[in-house]
């Protein structure tokens, strides 16, 4: 994108007070706040010691506006910017200043999939209650309490708020449509003396389910009075393409009857003896087979739910249907894959066979609580995960599945007891999680099965590392639980790779925020539909505006895959 400026982007760049920057997706709302933040830095606007704040939601969001800056930014002025998410930014508060509302001189950070298996049997109204709890009489801190507690710390305090209003006098804040309520009063606080510049986009408004609110731009406009700019009409993501138009028609059902030349509509079929993801994988592998010469290209399929996602990447981890393997990423979240890990090194540490076997039995129980994360455990698994920790302290089971999962954890650890390691962090690693995946007992399986996305998740080398440094210094692996989640915490605040180059699987939510040169956004037959609740207007609403930011992710050509013989109502 050229700096040959639209008037109301050149309005937006003189503006000097709160502002509410508006655009579509590829409006360039990014790329002229950081323009402003270098142009305002480059004028003499800061203090010494003083930083323009740059804050967006996901990690992987953060490090392409990162890579951005430094195109648009120069050596000197980076200094003076800082690009962050809303949540590391609010644990940077936390981190330091905790005390003052517990009184403890310490906090423990509680990860997702710990925190998943630790809220598993609460009933949803009283997680809150319990996550505040572990806060003040524990010391053990929940992620989704980052923001909350930020705030009450700054209400509490005008000379903290002080101190951080000084330090950040300007204060973009990205995706502002998708804050919460804790976000927006932590926002509020800052910007009682900061100067805040809010992008957004009414009609990516997807994260309602998490608190996200219909009204929180015109909150902040009326809030903070500030200068508002709308750049409608302006796309420089999918520029010269129908992309953003057949998008814009999507909510209106103005693309009902119309054709558009870089948006298609495929209802796929099913054929018999084949997976139903066969269709799919055809076109995708032509698309990637068309773009493989292309510098750095990539290709996304977007999906409804995290179970579809799944069966998607399985599919397209094997050669079968005579198509081959396609390589790929998965977005998916990150409980299981943690859990299942935590698991292995447990058995992985050694030791004598009752140690090993009753830790096992201990991050087997976690796993179990915690693989659903977000969605919630069934109750039978709930009632597994009881009956194991009654049998670490009674030594009695009932049941004849779970004897014999009982019976396969003992065995599995006497194997690994008389198993003799390499040093080879990744041979020893394989053998073990194989133990799991030869076992009879389906809970055990679901181990090998969730440890496998650990390599789509890029969370190999941090594990290799960790476990390689305890075997050079011991010998052995004792010690391996505590490394992998020690692994586990830093990678939630590492730095994600922006690069999106080939091809990628993730859930329509996760591709907020990224661009892909060609998109599939593809639904079930049965399930993970793109209308989930035709009877429910509100929820029809939301769906429609998922549907618009999946195929507005994709820069040069969108597919819409949707059963032949259940069209989507959004397409017919």
């Amino acid at each position: 994108m050229s700096e040959d400026w639209s008037d109301e982007k050149r309005r937006f760049l003189l503006s000097s007070g709160h502002v509410l920057a508006m655009g579509g997706p590829g409006a360039g709302k990014t790329h002229v706040s950081l323009v402003k933040a270098r142009n305002e830095i480059r004028a003499g606007a800061l203090a010494e010691g003083q930083r323009v704040l740059f804050l967006s939601f996901a990690r992987s969001t953060v490090a392409r506006i990162a890579e951005k800056a430094v195109q648009l930014v120069g050596r000197q002025e980076l200094q003076q910017l800082e690009i962050n998410t809303y949540h590391s930014f609010a644990w940077s508060i936390l981190r330091s200043h905790a005390y003052l509302l517990n009184g403890r001189t310490r906090v423990r950070l509680l990860p997702p999939p710990e925190a998943a298996a630790h809220l598993a049997d609460f009933a949803t109204e009283r997680r809150d209650e319990e996550k505040e709890r572990l806060f003040y009489e524990e010391g053990r801190l929940h992620f989704d309490l980052f923001a909350r507690l930020s705030a009450r710390l700054l209400s509490c305090s005008k000379a903290l708020t002080r101190i951080y209003s000084q330090a950040y006098p300007l204060i973009i804040l990205d995706e502002f449509q998708d804050t919460d309520a804790d976000q927006w009063a932590l926002m509020r606080l800052l910007g009682q003396q900061s100067r805040l510049i809010a992008l957004g986009d009414p009609e990516q408004r997807i994260y309602e389910f998490r608190g996200a609110d219909p009204a929180r731009l015109s909150e902040f406009a009326t809030e903070f009075r500030a200068d508002t700019f709308d750049f409608v009409g302006e796309n420089h993501r999918s520029s010269g393409t129908d992309i953003t138009t057949f998008g814009n028609d999507l909510l209106t059902d103005a693309h009902k009857g119309k054709r558009y030349s870089d948006v298609r509509i495929f209802p796929y079929g099913y054929y018999f003896g084949r997976s139903p993801h066969y269709q799919l994988k055809t076109r995708v592998l032509a698309a990637v087979r068309r773009l493989i010469g292309a510098a750095d290209f990539s290709v996304a399929i977007l999906v409804p739910s995290r179970a579809l996602m799944i069966g998607v990447s399985d599919y397209l981890s094997t050669a079968s249907d005579g198509l081959p393997e396609l390589d790929h990423d998965v977005a998916m979240d990150a409980e299981p894959p943690a859990l299942a890990a935590v698991v292995i090194a447990a058995t992985l540490e050694g030791g004598r066979e009752q140690e090993v076997n009753d830790r096992l039995l201990g991050a087997l129980m976690s796993h179990i609580r915690g693989r659903g994360g977000r969605d919630g455990t069934p109750r039978a698994d709930l009632e597994l995960a009881a009956a194991l920790n009654a049998f670490r302290s009674t030594g009695k089971i009932r049941g004849v599945r779970r004897k014999e999962l009982i019976d396969e954890c003992q065995r599995i650890a006497g194997e690994c007891c008389r198993k003799t390691f390499t040093g080879s962090a990744v041979d020893d690693w394989l053998a073990v999680r194989s133990l799991f995946a030869q076992s009879r007992a389906t809970a055990l399986q679901r181990i090998a099965e969730d440890a496998r996305y650990l390599r789509l998740l890029h969370r190999g080398s941090a594990f290799r590392n960790s476990l390689s440094a305890i075997w050079k210094e011991f010998g052995h692996y004792s010690g391996a639980e505590r490394a992998v989640k020690d692994a586990l915490l830093q990678e939630h605040f590492a730095a994600s790779q922006s690069k999106t180059k080939g091809l990628h699987v993730m859930t329509i939510h996760k591709s907020k925020g990224k661009e892909f040169d060609e998109v599939f956004v593809y639904e079930g037959r049965h399930h993970s539909r793109l209308m989930k609740r035709p009877e429910d207007p509100n929820a029809v609403a939301q769906d429609r505006l998922v549907l618009r930011v999946a195929v507005t992710r994709a820069i040069h050509r969108a597919t819409i895959l949707t059963p032949a013989d259940s069209i989507s109502p959004f397409l017919t």
